[in-house]
């Protein structure tokens, strides 16, 4: 089945040459997301890794992953967002990513103590968006069971910031 999930997923991936600045090559999930079979695959898959208490989504395309997934697992979805985002108390962490630096936020109370948490998002590149979630989830007392991503870009070696938390990745590329 997983080699058979991986072709779906990287025959519906399209790379985007220069964007969003020179020299990056974007992954495009959007023609994954308009096939209902690939994305109904894609989000069984993902809801069927742990048994936990929440989903956290990471903006933007973590976002629609992970709130489909959360569904399917029976489990709440709670939203990771750029800095300003959101409406009440926040914790917040910033990091590096491969082309500049972002401030995520989470709200301060979106988990009870010892909730457990699968981290979601579409692709885990140098790692710094994962981390920061990581550090925010647990900041806010929630235990982070793993961080699942549709797509891993090896070459970038994210998977070396995150050593103290489960990783699993859809396709390795």
């Amino acid at each position: 089945m997983m080699t058979e999930l991986s072709s779906l997923i990287l025959d519906r991936i399209r790379d985007v040459p220069d964007y969003p600045q020179p020299g990056v090559l974007f992954k495009d999930i959007t023609p994954l997301l308009a096939d209902p079979v690939a994305f109904t695959a894609v989000t069984e898959e993902l809801a069927g890794l742990y048994e936990v208490d929440k989903i956290v989504g990471i903006e933007a395309r973590g976002f629609i992953l992970a709130a489909p997934v959360a569904i399917r697992a029976g489990a709440g979805f709670v939203p990771v967002r750029k800095k300003g985002k959101l409406p009440s108390e926040t914790l917040e962490a910033s990091y590096d990513l491969e082309y500049g630096s972002a401030t995520i936020e989470v709200h301060r109370d979106a988990f009870t103590p010892g909730e457990r948490v699968l981290i979601v998002d579409d692709v885990l590149a140098t790692g710094g968006t994962a981390r920061a979630a990581v550090e925010l989830v647990r900041r806010a007392g929630a235990d982070v069971v793993a961080i699942a991503v549709l797509m891993e870009l090896a070459f970038l070696k994210g998977r070396e910031r995150l050593t103290d938390v489960e990783l699993h990745s859809l396709v390795v590329v």
